[in-house]
């Protein structure tokens, strides 16, 4: 099986036909992922799990709950693929790529018992602060929350319409979320089976249309106004029901981080959807910080894996270095498959705007909309997304539009978070771990030019001038940093083109169409190969969906074998 905002890329095997075969045991140098692990890869397992990645490592726990002999390999030293704690600065401890949880599909936290093994969440409340350049003193901020009332206050200070209007257009997302939700956890409808086969086998084939007639029926005559949600710009949107521009470039990033899109783009409406759809302790919506970052996660899923007895190995095994030639007759060379599927795949749009900065600093940063307590001791905007250059859409479309011509932003949009500031053991004590997710940086500049270190540190230079007006003595606090572009987020990662979703999230790159139409249903054209990344449907961001999905499948066809 192959497994992974943001997850390594991820394959199952159905391993019949690796019986019979010695697989080599790790190389001297090689050790082991995971307590539990067998000491070398034993002669024969019923399902190989290609990447460690979140995705991979769900699909593993279900199918050795299953009791199908699993072993799961990974490139890497670390486990999650992209949800992983690295220590790139020594005493700082980062969620180096994937950095905060709250899609995470709440059947495989009960499931699996994720909290029995190790996971613990730090749920944000507030959750989104967005300060303000302006000539003003103070300059203002917008501080959202879960408190009602106070966010409305906070609104009121740009529209009190805004203020208003803000409590029902939750509850209009909150229902179109509610119709969807069920779509995420089983594979899509297989509408070429419902024209194949005998009488019986089309009308068994009827009944996986039931989720998405029970989608339709929930959202009722609203239907459409929520078509238009899913197909239009996000800024078309939030127009019809907002007049002031920081909250509507607020809400907006939703809609277009991870994306090489603009507010203006047609069919933005949906990622921000995407964005909203997961829940955090039962509040929908809701994000929250990994306590000791995002590889506590992927080693609980990990942990559950091995418990039920799946061997978990990583470092320096390869697939190809456990069967060097019969492997390649069952992973055919792209002449061999189907021609449609290798011209799909080649199609998917992979552009990513983002570049992931890392930052260990020796003080929290103090913005001029909210200056830091004279104790240094975090306050509540402290844990929250911040946003900055969001103070219109207009910035984000700007910021966009330089990308698309081979230009890093001039302005980029960019959401920083100091999961430090709720969770102190990822730093030395009076230091801090700062997360800036970026945008937009094109994976090739303009005439073809490569990123390097200079390029790198150039954009990086930019980035911090940027925090610098908002909160200013934040590059004196920078003792240390790591910056990865989309092809350093290609080449650790394994994230194709970069792109945190593994491919866009766009409406003709969803559900039928994911990875390729005719193939939505995690079955790749290799017999027993079985897709579970964030590739495959319902797509990318830390939800196990597609793993405890991709599983299901695999376990069906065991069943008939």
């Amino acid at each position: 099986m192959a497994g992974g905002h943001w997850a390594g890329a991820g394959r199952v095997c159905a391993a019949r036909w690796l019986r019979g075969w010695l697989l080599a045991p790790a190389p001297p140098g090689a050790r082991r992922a995971h307590a539990g692990a067998a000491d070398r890869l034993q002669r024969e397992y019923d399902v190989v799990v290609i990447g460690a990645g979140h995705n991979g490592l769900v699909a593993a726990a279900y199918l050795q709950r299953a009791g199908l002999r699993t072993a799961v390999l990974e490139k890497r030293h670390v486990l999650g693929g992209a949800a992983v704690t690295e220590e790139i600065v020594p005493g700082f401890k980062f969620s180096r790529a994937s950095y905060l949880l709250s899609l995470l599909r709440p059947q495989i936290y009960t499931e699996l018992e994720l909290q029995r093994h190790g996971l613990r969440v730090l749920p944000r409340d507030p959750y989104s602060f967005t300060p303000l350049l302006e000539d003003g003193s103070p300059p203002r901020s917008l501080l959202l929350g879960n408190n009602r009332a106070q966010t409305q206050q906070q609104i009121a200070q740009f529209s009190q319409k805004d203020a208003q209007a803000y409590p029902e257009y939750e509850a209009f997302m909150e229902s179109l979320v509610s119709a969807l939700d069920p779509l995420l956890d089983a594979a899509p409808v297989d509408t070429a089976a419902l024209g194949q086969g005998s009488l019986l086998q089309r009308l068994s084939a009827l009944r996986s249309l039931w989720p998405l007639l029970r989608a339709g029926l929930a959202l009722g005559r609203q239907l459409p106004r929520y078509y238009e949600v899913l197909t239009a710009p996000i800024s078309k949107i939030l127009d019809q029901w907002f007049e002031s521009e920081p909250l509507k470039a607020t809400l907006a990033t939703d809609a277009v981080i991870g994306a090489m899109a603009s507010p203006h783009t047609p069919g933005s409406g949906y990622v921000l959807l995407h964005h909203v759809m997961g829940e955090l302790e039962g509040r929908r919506g809701a994000w929250g910080y990994v306590s000791g970052g995002m590889g506590a996660l992927s080693h609980a899923i990990a942990h559950a894996a091995a418990a039920r007895g799946a061997h978990i190995f990583a470092e320096k095994i390869t697939f190809l270095e456990l069967i060097p030639q019969p492997l390649h007759r069952h992973l055919p060379p792209q002449e061999q498959l189907p021609k449609d599927f290798v011209q799909r795949i080649q199609q998917v749009d992979t552009r990513s705007p983002v570049t992931k900065i890392n930052v260990a600093v020796d003080r929290l940063p103090s913005f001029l909309a909210a200056p830091n307590a004279r104790d240094g001791q975090p306050l509540p905007h402290h844990q929250c997304s911040i946003h900055l250059n969001c103070e219109g859409t207009h910035l984000l479309h700007q910021a966009f539009t330089e990308a698309t011509h081979g230009h890093p932003s001039s302005r980029p949009m960019i959401e920083l978070c100091i999961p430090s500031a709720l969770d102190s053991g990822l730093a030395p004590q009076g230091c801090h771990v700062v997360s800036l997710f970026t945008q937009y940086t094109p994976f090739v500049l303009a005439g073809g030019q490569h990123w390097d270190e200079q390029a790198k540190n150039a954009y990086a230079d930019t980035v911090f001038d940027c925090i610098e007006a908002y909160a200013p003595g934040f590059k004196a606090s920078v003792i240390g940093r790591d910056i990865l572009t989309p092809p350093d987020l290609e080449r650790i990662f394994g994230l194709p083109g970069g792109n945190i979703f593994h491919g866009g999230m766009s409406l003709d790159q969803l559900y039928f169409a994911r990875p390729a139409p005719s193939y939505s249903g995690y079955r790749s054209p290799v017999p027993g190969l079985y897709l579970c990344g964030s590739g495959a449907h319902p797509g990318g961001g830390v939800m196990g969906a597609a793993g405890r999905n991709a599983a299901h499948v695999a376990l069906q066809d065991f069943r008939h074998l």
